[in-house]
């Protein structure tokens, strides 16, 4: 992952890689990772083995994938890889490719491992040690090491995964054909500690303080003297990331507050008086509904929308900056998951986050984000060791580009109105409801369509809603939200009573994969 300035060294942590074989739980096993406080990093697995050694990585973990290893398309990497010297634990897939690529034997079983299996430890094991004879693991394959490689220990097996666990310590090389990272393996995390600590020796200094320390470290290096702006949203991301910037720069730091007209209800004025009263930061307040509006007229693709909203930020960003004296530098709150999702070496694209794959190629400004390589959950973590107020650090997360990409089709200030009002009475019954801080994300949703209905037996022609509530831990998945009745019902009805322009609700009950959790 390229560093951009202001951006914590992972040099200055023990890492671990995480060669993505297409499983859907890599990002899983970063996280997992990085909960045992060591720092994983996702590569793709056409990574080859001399650009693995650049990295200098204390591990290389192997995920899971979807393909037999003796298929056409089976994904491949290099093998060159497992001779590094470097710990190495293949998952499932992982665990798969390393018996194939060392000599031993992957069969096609008769009967497939899907849930939960019971695991039996065969001999002293590394992974395993401390740990019951017999547990219960996460199984999610057909086929199944048969046969260990020469020099491998076979340490477990379950009725029928012979070899569901087997080690070359020697090696310092490792296979489960369970899944540790899924909670449902009950001492999953356990076991990977085991790797990390032991097969590893990493270090276990990826914590909130250290995270902390060496970012401010980082952007002070990088900033010098000079003057910096801010991109500031009031959400969860901006708000860590200039508090964080704020703590090592101080008044070098300009925030500047770009009011696009997309925005939630009365949130202008909610992040105003946040930060300009709370925090004491130099804030800029630019008024550019206008401009926005201008520059989004007629366009309807999502792509194209978030591209205009990224290059539009940018440029009066850049006009600001023009304006403040020596301003060579943009702080992003951007995170992990937008670098993956947008598309990178790591990564196919699903859409473009607008501070990512919206940003222009000939922007002026150098940009300094210092939560790159963070997951949510870890820069909530890091706001409130900053002292962010509780309000702000949980906030749900609200896209950059707005309410924009919440219209399903051309955006104009008449949809806004609507949009705006419904969305905040979803928000009101959510809170009342007491499920706020339980939803990773609740909003509604407009398509530019509509529908007839029936109000004070008259017909009516007008919009639908959509409300979308999801549950994750990271937004990479995400399931839908079983809200009660009574709260469906509740929105439903105050929002075709109180918002003129809407006459049908709809509840969105698609899970991500295969959906997003925004709807652009």
């Amino acid at each position: 992952m390229a560093e951009s300035a202001g951006q914590a060294s992972s040099g200055d942590f023990d890492k671990v890689l995480v060669v993505d074989l297409g499983a859907q739980y890599a990002q899983l096993i970063a996280r997992r990772v990085r909960e045992a406080h060591v720092l994983s990093e996702i590569v793709p697995r056409s990574i080859s083995a001399a650009e693995v050694k650049a990295m200098d990585p204390v591990g290389i973990i192997l995920s899971g994938g979807p393909a037999s290893v003796y298929s056409a398309d089976a994904y491949d990497m290099d093998a060159g890889i497992l001779e590094l010297g470097i710990p190495t634990l293949g998952i499932c897939y992982g665990h798969q490719m390393i018996a194939h690529t060392l000599g031993g034997e992957v069969s096609r079983n008769d009967v497939a491992e899907y849930g939960r299996a019971d695991l039996a430890v065969l001999e002293p094991s590394l992974l395993l040690h401390e740990l019951p004879d017999e547990q219960v693991v996460w199984m999610s394959h057909r086929d199944a090491v048969t046969r260990a490689p020469v020099g491998f220990t076979v340490v477990a097996e379950t009725p029928d995964s012979p070899v569901a666990a087997m080690e070359d310590r020697e090696r310092g090389i490792f296979g489960v054909q369970f899944h540790p990272e899924v909670v449902l393996t009950g001492r999953g995390q356990e076991i990977l500690k085991h790797f990390l600590y032991e097969a590893c020796r990493a270090r276990p200094l990826w914590t909130h303080i250290s995270i902390i320390e060496q970012s401010v470290d980082a952007v002070r290096t990088a900033v010098d003297d000079g003057a910096v702006i801010c991109g500031l949203s009031g959400g969860v991301d901006s708000s860590v990331a200039a508090a964080l910037v704020h703590r090592a720069i101080g008044d070098q730091l300009v925030c500047v507050f770009v009011d696009h007209g997309l925005l939630r209800k009365d949130e202008a004025a909610q992040v105003e008086e946040t930060f300009r009263s709370s925090f004491h930061m130099n804030l800029i307040h630019v008024k550019a509904e206008e401009r926005f509006l201008s520059a989004l007229g007629g366009v309807t693709d999502p792509e194209e929308k978030r591209k205009i909203i990224g290059e539009t930020f940018i440029r009066v960003f850049e006009e600001v900056a023009a304006e403040v004296k020596d301003v060579r530098f943009l702080v992003q709150g951007t995170l992990y998951p937008d670098v993956i999702e947008s598309g990178t070496a790591d990564a196919a694209k699903i859409k473009s986050h607008h501070n990512v794959g919206g940003l222009p190629e000939d922007m002026e400004l150098q940009l300094v984000e210092p939560l790159r390589d963070l997951f949510k959950d870890e820069v909530r973590a890091v706001g409130e060791e900053l002292g962010i107020p509780e309000e702000i650090v949980w906030r749900q997360p609200f896209p950059g580009p707005g309410l924009a990409v919440r219209i399903i089709g051309e955006v104009t200030k008449e949809r806004l109105e609507i949009l705006r009002a419904a969305d905040a009475i979803v928000l009101e019954e959510v809170r009342r409801a007491g499920l706020y801080r339980e939803l990773w994300q609740s909003f509604a949703v407009l398509p530019a369509i509509r529908s007839v209905g029936v109000q004070g037996d008259g017909r009516t022609y007008a919009y639908p809603l959509i409300v979308r509530a999801v549950t994750s831990e990271d937004a990479m998945t995400a399931d839908w939200a079983r809200l009660p009745h009574e709260v469906l019902e509740r929105i439903s009805s105050r929002v075709i009573n109180e918002v003129e322009g809407i006459n049908r609700v709809s509840y969105d009950i698609s899970s991500k994969p295969p959906a997003t959790i925004e709807w652009e």
